[in-house]
């Protein structure tokens, strides 16, 4: 009797997966395009926010009006104008401490100083503090990006002296500058 059984099970075990491997596939056929696995069975990528196809563009939801853009994620700036026309844009380097995301205002500037890392820096744009750490955007006389010590509280974003130059002619005391994600 318990191989009977044991024959019982097995044939009601491979009846069931037979039934949830037609299933399965009769399911799959009706998946919508954008919700099918890769065939490799990786998984498929995770949604992402829409965004536009140019890595360059201006970020939505960014303010309006004349304004600097830093995205923390991106580590961009964009230099906007009235009617949202991007004067220009640029990759930078992050300091360890970040601002926020929010609504800021250059509260002062300095033509060269030297950065909190030692530096000797240029057209230092000042907007945020973080816990006493000063944070704005500025570039290295000497050209060099920064070398970040994570364990050190710096406010310096470095830009290129090209885009710093850029930088202090747009962003006079008082310019908005908007902080993204």
């Amino acid at each position: 009797m318990a191989g009977t059984s044991s024959m019982i099970v097995a044939g009601l075990t491979a009846a069931a997966l037979a039934t949830v491997g037609y299933l399965g596939s009769r399911a799959a056929d009706t998946v919508p395009p954008d919700l099918r696995r890769q065939a490799s069975g990786s998984p498929a990528p995770a949604p992402k926010a829409p965004r536009s196809s140019h890595p360059a563009a201006l970020p939505p939801r960014s303010g309006l009006g004349q304004r600097v853009v830093y995205s923390l994620r991106r580590d961009r700036v964009w230099l906007v104008d009235k009617g949202d026309k991007v004067r220009r844009t640029y990759g930078v380097s992050p300091s360890t401490v970040d601002p926020a995301p929010g609504t800021y205002r250059v509260t002062s500037r300095s033509g060269k100083v030297t950065g909190s890392d030692g530096v000797p820096v240029e057209h230092v744009v000042r907007f945020a503090s973080v816990d006493g750490t000063v944070i704005g955007f500025s570039a290295a006389v000497d050209g060099s990006a920064p070398v970040l010590d994570p364990q050190e509280r710096t406010g310096g974003i470095r830009e290129t002296r090209a885009d710093g130059t850029a930088m202090w002619k747009f962003a006079t005391i008082g310019r908005t500058v908007v902080v993204v994600p």
